[in-house]
Order: structure tokens, then sequence, then C-alpha cells
């Protein structure tokens, strides 16, 4: 783990810590991170609030709750996982790995907070925004002004009149409610977001909302592409 303690800019005086931060529930039912993923995202959620109330003086509460949505949300945490070579070090069972569990955005999501509530009780508030600063430098740093969540901005584009030779627009993306796993007190949903035209994809979060903004992004993505 010494080098991933580099990574992570933190020396465990506790390793099981990490361990557990990094061992998912197909592994270890009883002594997976779903716990520390909780602690993590609360963490997480004060750090980046924090920074943004520093970062911009001016904003308005809903301009903040936009940016803070874009960078507390799943797909950030998991684009640190991959930044700060998590994926490598978290253990999965057989099925899990075969399956491609690494690359699994939920998963690294899940590790990355995890890891973070790790950081704090081993190191302090100072621990995890060493690590949150690292890792979310870019993050912070190419905030866009258009800070619109994924499901509005894919609802304006299947909507656009300017798509469609009768200039009257499509149809609203459908949302499909596919699953729900994991306990009651940490839940997640997998939804299906359909669009005319698009292969239906597939995302996942700890709310239904959750799940339908990511699945919106993954949607966003072909659009991006076409």
């Amino acid at each position: 783990m010494d080098a991933l303690e580099t990574k992570l800019g933190h020396h465990f005086s506790d390793p099981e810590l990490l361990n557990r931060a990094l061992t998912h529930a197909s592994a270890h039912s009883s002594l997976s991170n779903e716990r520390l993923e909780f602690l993590g995202d609360r963490v997480l959620g004060l750090i980046v609030a924090e920074k943004l109330h520093t970062l911009y003086p001016g904003d308005a509460e809903g301009a903040l709750a936009l940016k803070f949505n874009a960078l507390a949300r799943g797909a950030a945490c998991a684009r640190a996982a991959e930044a700060a070579g998590l994926s490598d070090h978290i253990i999965l069972a057989q099925s899990e790995r075969a399956s491609g569990g690494r690359e699994k955005p939920a998963i690294l999501s899940g590790a990355c907070e995890a890891v973070i509530a790790a950081l704090y009780l081993d190191g302090g508030m100072a621990a995890a925004r060493g690590f949150v600063e690292r890792y979310w430098t870019d993050m912070f740093e190419t905030l866009g002004t258009d800070m619109r969540d994924a499901k509005t901005r894919l609802q304006e584009w299947a909507q656009a009149p300017e798509r469609f030779k009768d200039g009257r627009g499509g149809a609203a993306p459908v949302y499909t409610l596919i699953g729900r796993k994991g306990p009651d007190h940490l839940p997640r949903f997998v939804v299906e977001a359909a669009v005319a035209g698009l292969e239906p994809e597939r995302g996942e979060g700890g709310s239904k909302r959750e799940a339908e903004q990511d699945a919106a992004a993954r949607l966003l993505a072909k659009v991006e592409t076409l």
C-alpha cells in the first residue's frame, strides 16, 4: 500500500481503515466500504461546499448548488478515483472482477468516497481536504458557465425544434427504473434513459434522481460524438 499512500498524500496509522475503504460489498458484505462511503460522501460535500463558498463570493445559492452538484456527484468521484489509481487496489469478488468491476463508475465512486472517509478518520479533515484538493483541482478549474444538469441538457437536445424537419421538436427523454440493490441505508438505483434515435443508456446512483442524471450524462456523451 506504500505507493497508494503516496498518491493519497497520507500514511495511515491504522492501515486497516484503508483496507476496508477499498473492500467492495461483493468481496465481503459485512466488512465492506459501504459505511465509510456514507461518511465520505458527507465529508466530500463539506469540503466542496466550503471551497465553492470561498471561490465564488458573488454567486447566489442556486449557482453554488449547480457547481456543487457537478463536483460532488458520482461521476466526479469516479474520475478522481481513476486519477488516484484506486481501481488497481479495490478488493472485489471474482465474479465482479470478471465483469469489469474495476472500471464501473459506481464502484470507483464508492471507493473514492470511502477512502475520503478513511483519510478523515485517520488524519482528520486536513488529510481528507488534501486528497480532494489534489484530485479535484482540474474539476474546479474547468467548471463551465453552462451548469445545467444532465437531464435538463438532454431534454433540451431531444426536444430542440431545429433537429426536426417539421420544426415541432421531439419527445422528452423517458427514464425507467430497472432495479434497486444494496441495503436500505445505502441503496443503489439503476435507471435506463431512452431518447428516440439513440440506444438507451443505464446509470446508477444513490437515489433515483442521481441514477437518472448518470444515465442522462451517458446519453449526452453519445450525442457529443454524433
